[in-house]
């Protein structure tokens, strides 16, 4: 080996070796100012949703206010024993799971439909005034709905008893006294708040298709049904599937505003409007058993992670792009 290349050879060797950065730094570096946004959007996470998960403990305790949390005695599986024994356990669990599988069955099939109609509309001041007055019932609060439902609903006064029930015939209906009927109007009211807010959802996800696909369909001569069908429903299926999984992860919470503050609180009407939710607020409110109304959490919030779980591995086997993790 030559004298030059012994040097250059040292030279590479004392020369001082610049680590690259981790890809971990680069991406935070280049992404910080977005993660510093989603700070105030985790503390409201970390205090309202993981910092409450240390009452858990109280589903296996008996509360003794004098004891405190800690000092109070254990009861092991006590509080879901006599959950589960109550006649109200089966009653709860089957309407919040038959409302909240109904509102997502018809919420998609509307939603979408509403959509794909609101897309066909060329003038956009005629679309945006459609997109805002149908927003505007999801940003009204539950006793605001409350009232609305009793200005239709009064037994006295309400506007079905007074102007339609004569005009068809029909003698006034106790509405807050007849459970047969809440079904179909919780579901109407669920509707009319919630369709609205997930159409522009899915609204946003077609304005996002490729125009070319369309015109391309139109010049084969095919009908709008038809590009619905072979092409706007296919292209918007990953953010549907992703929709329907997130309320599937809440199909064991109902909307507790809906169930409680709609009907008044209505004791006739507690078969057919009792769901978990209600029946964790009544338990503290009325009963005072905070033991119960925990195990009932977490009974909830156990089944919602396993339904989740289930859903997500069923499309994930199907097509793994679309689960979500």
């Amino acid at each position: 080996m030559s004298t030059a290349q012994i040097e250059t050879n040292l030279n590479a060797a004392n020369k001082p070796v610049v680590k690259k950065q981790s890809d971990f730094k680069r991406q935070f570096k280049k992404y910080k100012w977005l993660l510093l946004m989603t700070v105030p959007g985790i503390i409201y996470l970390f205090i309202n949703c993981y910092l409450p998960m240390f009452g858990i403990i109280l589903a296996f305790k008996k509360l003794n206010y004098a004891k405190g949390i800690w000092g109070s005695d254990w009861v092991g599986l006590d509080n879901f024993r006599f959950l589960f024994l109550s006649p109200d356990a089966y009653l709860i669990t089957r309407n919040t799971l038959a409302y909240n599988g109904v509102f997502i069955l018809i919420n998609l099939v509307l939603s979408v439909g509403v959509a794909i109609l609101l897309n066909e509309i060329k003038n956009k001041l005629l679309s945006r005034f459609y997109q805002s007055s149908m927003l505007l019932p999801h940003l009204m609060s539950a006793v605001v709905v409350a009232y609305l439902g009793y200005a239709f609903l009064s037994s006295d006064t309400g506007l079905i008893n007074k102007k339609i029930m004569p005009m068809l015939g029909n003698d006034p209906v106790s509405w807050y006294n007849e459970a047969g009927y809440w079904p179909y109007i919780l579901t109407l009211i669920n509707v009319w708040k919630n369709v609205g807010f997930q159409c522009i959802i899915y609204l946003a996800a077609i304005i996002g298709i490729d125009s070319e696909y369309y015109e391309a369909a139109r010049i084969d001569g095919a009908s709008k049904w038809q590009m619905a069908t072979r092409i706007t429903l296919p292209l918007i299926s990953p953010i549907i599937i992703t929709m329907t999984l997130l309320q599937v992860s809440g199909i064991m919470r109902s909307d507790f505003g809906l169930f409680y503050q709609v009907p008044m609180n209505s004791g006739p009407l507690f078969p057919t409007t009792s769901t978990i939710d209600t029946f964790v607020y009544r338990s503290l409110t009325t009963l005072g058993d905070i033991g119960m109304s925990s195990a009932a959490g977490l009974y909830q919030s156990v089944v919602c992670l396993v339904l989740i779980l289930a859903a997500n591995f069923v499309v994930r086997k199907i097509n793994k792009n679309d689960a979500l993790f």
